[in-house]
């Protein structure tokens, strides 16, 4: 008897080849001596010793075995026989036979699929929670039959042409051995059954659409592209299948002047050059209500005030971010002449400007913003 080539050079691998490339090696070289694509002699010789070299080397407990006695044990690699050559790979089957190894069967449970609906509030909606009532359309059970399709009091009965599998198997028998197809069974459509009354309201789907009005709870602290599941309230599923769940998304405008970065609020404060210069006390706007902050003297553009607490609530845990304001020195466009008098005797008694004297500047506070 001829000995046998050892399969890591059948398939022109190294020992240490990973799953990933023994798997790759076959299916090149399985497609390339395939006998109904490959008429050579020796073709189908070749692809037998192909194959017989990856069913070792595909499963871990073969190949360990081969690799320390460098045989699997009696009666393995007989050739094809009455096993499936290419069980588990329906992409390579499919590229020789066109047609799929293992369609899935449509008759057993199915899950009902999930609904998507998208939910515009507002940003003070965002920001404390509150209650929205939806409408959306889903597929139910049919309230005549209650999902079975068939006219009240009748059932429906076995496909006789697939036995109630949904598939039909065929078998393929060639000169390299013996092939099984399966395919989806033509008179049930895979189901498995035959509704020969159906339901006059569903027309034997079983199924039908309905409007519903559902409240959603939406929590404090949301954001714009948060979505919130309700489950079991997508579309029924079929033949005893769960019900899918529906997914709100939430979109939030944005606001005339707060700005959101994460949990806490950004606002832009305008003061004017006698506010910055001697101090005074405005009123700042926040989500809950407007508050007094004090503007010390000498202020200038961009200084940061914390409003502790007065952000967003924290979605997942107790408390809340802050507000921070910016303060932003405007520069008047247009003056009386009063005035223009006034800020010129004024500039008469001002120094040149200099940088503030702090030990941030302007971008460097604005970037310790957005950083921290």
């Amino acid at each position: 008897m001829a000995t046998k080539r050892d399969y890591y050079e059948v398939l022109g691998v190294d020992r240490s080849a990973s799953e990933e490339e023994i798997k790759r090696a076959f299916r090149k070289l399985a497609f390339q001596y395939h006998p109904d694509r490959n008429k050579e002699d020796g073709a189908e010789e070749k692809f037998k010793e192909i194959n017989e070299a990856y069913e070792v080397l595909s499963d871990p407990e073969k190949r360990t075995t081969y690799d320390r006695f460098g045989q699997v044990g009696e009666g393995f690699g007989r050739g094809f026989g009455d096993f499936d050559i290419f069980r588990g790979f329906g992409d390579i089957f499919d590229s020789f036979f066109g047609g799929a190894t293992t369609p899935t069967r449509r008759g057993g449970p199915r899950q009902g699929t999930d609904l998507r609906y998208n939910l515009t509030i507002s940003f003070e909606e965002a920001v404390f929670g509150c209650e929205k009532e939806i409408e959306t359309w889903r597929i139910e059970n049919c309230s005549l039959c209650h999902g079975v399709g068939c006219e009240p009091g009748n059932q429906p009965s076995r496909c006789p042409e697939c036995n109630g599998t949904g598939q039909v198997r065929r078998v393929q028998r060639s000169s390299f051995g013996r092939f099984v197809n399966v395919t989806t069974c033509n008179r049930c459509g895979g189901d498995g059954r035959i509704i020969t009354k159906p339901c006059p309201q569903c027309q034997g789907s079983g199924r039908e659409a309905r409007a519903r009005r559902i409240v959603v709870n939406i929590p404090a602290g949301v954001d714009d592209g948060s979505q919130i599941r309700l489950s079991g309230e997508g579309n029924a599923g079929s033949w005893g299948g769960g019900t899918g769940n529906l997914y709100v998304i939430l979109s939030v405008p944005e606001h005339p002047f707060f700005k959101r970065r994460g949990d806490d609020i950004l606002y832009d404060l305008p003061i004017n050059f006698a506010q910055a210069a001697l101090g005074d006390e405005v009123e700042v706007p926040t989500v809950d209500n407007p508050i007094l902050l004090k503007i010390p003297p000498g202020t200038q553009t961009g200084k940061l005030f914390r409003l502790k607490q007065k952000g967003v609530p924290h979605l997942r845990r107790g408390g809340r971010g802050d507000q921070l304001v910016m303060v932003h020195v405007v520069t008047p466009e247009t003056l009386t002449e009063e005035q223009q008098r006034l800020f010129q005797e004024l500039a008469k008694t001002l120094v040149k400007a200099t940088m503030p004297k702090e030990g941030k500047g302007f971008f460097q506070r604005l970037r310790d913003l957005f950083e921290t």
